[in-house]
This record gives C-alpha cells, sequence and structure tokens, in this order.
C-alpha cells in the first residue's frame, strides 16, 4: 500500500507540512508525461524513505488543488519541494530522477542523525553547499514560519547601477551556489584574498562570482518578483579579501562590506542616486562588524514586517561601505518571507518529454 500524502485541500496541506518535520511534495498533472514516466520513482522513495511525522511523501494534482499550485508559484510539471519545519528548502523542476533520489536520500540521511542543525543540513546557516541537486546555499538560518523566496525574484528584470562590468552582474547575487568567497579568500575566513577587487577572476581563473561597486562605493539593486510577497528578512552576503600584510600599496583597491542600506518597496523601476536621496526609503538600515556572520559573511536585514506585505518588487540601495576604501563588494543575496498570489501564473507547461530533461 502507498504511503504517498494525496493532497485534498490547502488545508490539509498545511495541516500536513506543519505535522511533518519534513515534507516531499510532487507538483504535478495528469495529462503531463513526464510526471508519469518519474511517478514509479517517487512512489518507490515514498515506500522506502517515509518515516510517520517525519518524513512524508505528497502529490498535488495541479489542476485540482490550484490554490496550492498558486501559492507556490508552480508554473511547470514536474516540480518537487521539500518542506522542512514548514519552509521551503529545495525546489527540483523537471523530471530528473538522478537529482530527486540525491535531494531525497540526502534528506533522508539527516532526518536519520535526527535532523540536527549541524553542517550539511537543509536550509541551516553555512549548511548547503550549493553542490547538492536542488539546493540554494544560505548564508544564515531562516526565521520560524518563513522560507527562502528567492527564486521568486524575475531575473530578466534585474537591473544593476554602478557595478564593475568585469566582475559579476545582478544574477550573480541571486546565485544558488556557495560562494567562492567562502573558501581561503576572505576576511570571513582569514585569508588574504585571491579574488582582488578588479582582477575579474575568482578561484581557478573563472568568471567573478562577486559584485562590486565602479566608481565608488555605491550600489543600486533592482529586484522584481515573479509573485506578491511578504517580505521579513534580506541575508546579505559579502565576502572581500583581506587587507594585505605586505606593504604593496594595494590596501586602497580592497573592497568593504554594505554598512548603510536603504530599501524602497514596490517601486516600478531602478531609481537614480539623486533621484534616490530625495525619495523616503521604507527602511533604513545600518550594519556594524557584530552584524556580520564570521562564518560565512552574511547579515541578515530584519525588516519591519508590517511595511514589506504585498510587495512586487525592492529597490536595494548600498548607500556607503565600513571602512575608508573606494568600492563595496556583495557576493550573495537571499529574500526571506512567504509567497502569496502569483503576479501572472501564465500557462502550466510540462518540462521536457524525457526523463531527465
Amino acid at each position: 500500500m502507498s504511503k504517498t500524502v494525496h493532497i485534498g485541500s490547502a488545508t490539509d496541506f498545511d495541516s500536513l507540512i506543519r505535522s511533518s518535520t519534513i515534507v516531499v511534495t510532487d507538483f504535478y498533472a495528469d495529462w503531463c508525461a513526464p510526471c508519469k514516466q518519474i511517478a514509479p520513482v517517487y512512489e518507490q522513495l515514498s515506500a522506502r524513505l517515509s518515516r510517520p511525522n517525519k518524513i512524508t511523501f505528497a502529490k498535488v494534482d495541479v489542476d485540482k488543488q490550484k490554490e496550492v499550485a498558486q501559492k507556490y508559484s508552480i508554473t511547470a510539471m514536474p516540480t518537487f519541494m521539500i518542506f522542512k519545519n514548514a519552509q521551503i528548502v529545495s525546489t527540483i523542476r523537471g523530471a530528473d530522477p538522478r537529482k530527486l533520489s540525491e535531494a531525497v536520500q540526502k534528506l533522508a540521511a539527516e532526518a536519520d542523525s535526527d535532523g540536527s542543525a549541524t553542517a550539511g543540513g537543509f536550509g541551516e546557516a553555512g549548511a548547503s553547499s550549493g553542490g547538492g541537486a536542488g539546493d540554494t546555499w544560505l548564508g544564515a538560518t531562516l526565521p520560524k514560519g518563513y522560507g527562502d523566496v528567492t527564486d521568486q525574484v524575475d531575473v530578466k528584470g534585474l537591473d544593476l547601477l554602478n557595478s564593475d562590468t568585469a566582475l559579476g552582474d545582478a544574477r550573480t547575487l541571486f546565485a544558488t551556489s556557495k560562494p567562492s568567497g567562502r573558501g581561503s579568500t576572505s576576511t570571513a575566513d582569514g585569508g588574504k584574498g585571491k579574488g582582488k577587487a578588479g582582477n575579474g577572476e575568482g578561484e581557478g581563473g573563472s568568471k567573478a562570482d562577486w559584485v562590486e561597486s565602479d566608481t565608488d562605493e555605491q550600489l543600486m539593486l533592482y529586484v522584481p518578483f515573479r509573485s506578491t510577497l511578504k517580505v521579513h528578512t534580506i541575508h546579505i552576503t559579502s565576502l572581500p579579501p583581506k587587507a594585505s600584510e605586505d606593504g604593496d600599496g594595494d590596501d586602497d583597491e580592497v573592497p568593504m562590506r554594505p554598512k548603510t542600506i536603504q530599501v524602497y518597496s514596490n517601486r516600478a523601476h531602478v531609481l537614480g542616486f539623486e533621484e534616490a536621496e530625495d525619495i523616503p526609503a521604507t527602511q533604513r538600515v545600518t550594519l556594524g562588524p557584530r552584524d556580520w556572520d564570521e562564518k560565512t559573511g552574511t547579515a541578515k536585514i530584519e525588516l519591519r514586517f508590517v511595511k514589506f506585505q504585498n510587495v512586487t518588487s525592492l529597490v536595494i540601495f548600498v548607500v556607503d561601505g565600513n571602512g575608508d576604501g573606494e568600492k563595496v563588494r556583495v557576493d550573495r543575496l537571499r529574500i526571506v518571507g512567504e509567497t502569496g498570489e502569483k503576479r501572472d501564473l501564465g500557462k502550466l507547461e510540462k518540462i521536457g518529454d524525457e526523463q531527465g530533461e
């Protein structure tokens, strides 16, 4: 007998993700061929790994449970979402048995060790390596009851002003991978820094996976969303290299971490720098050295939640940096909160006609 739970209503699903520590969910449609192809794999995982009130496998028919599909912005099938303590910690889109199996088996192994919040755990600070299937690297813990909603960023609409074009672009900030600066390159780890400002290269000579300001320490980023969000927190990761100690005279080139940040909600487009000075920010934040986690290089910007309801876009203005340098560096951004109504749900589509596409 199948152990998979078939969801009959939005209330059923809400109850399930709160009663079971981990919930693996298959969003599917009867007309979707890739969904049918991967269904036996999903059932095998369910039969082998389900544990009462600990790991539960569920299926949601997006045509019958449109409220649930819309709440989680499901636009393509199959989509697999993994919830831990009612928070989304992993999303896998497409009928890829390998990715699904790897993600679920990793999760089951963690559950066997009582789901401890140690290195390697789903959705925990400093834990996501970015190398696992479907994982998104997080530099800080998620507040209880809220999830990482960074996947709702409309990357095609991003706009970034005053960035050094030799380095990363706006999309770099929302990459799911662990920042390359998490190695021995950053002040957080006490290294001297392979990725020095201005060389345009990360580890191993690859293109830099971080952003730096160009002519001065200011950055202006426009972030539109695919859904209406309730934004609770912004995680900002900055991993500048350590200032040199050998007197080579390049210390003024070492970028700084952001200090003053102004956040604007629901703007139609990016703001100009002079324009931003004339418009009151929805919230202004000042970050000090103690706000940064030295293991991950991440600071948590906790927003006044009541002012960030029904958010369709954010403008994040880095006003200045913490130090005397001329540039600011940002490696990653994560948006934490709740998803709401899809702005333009569009036509549901299937991903791939073959397994693994």
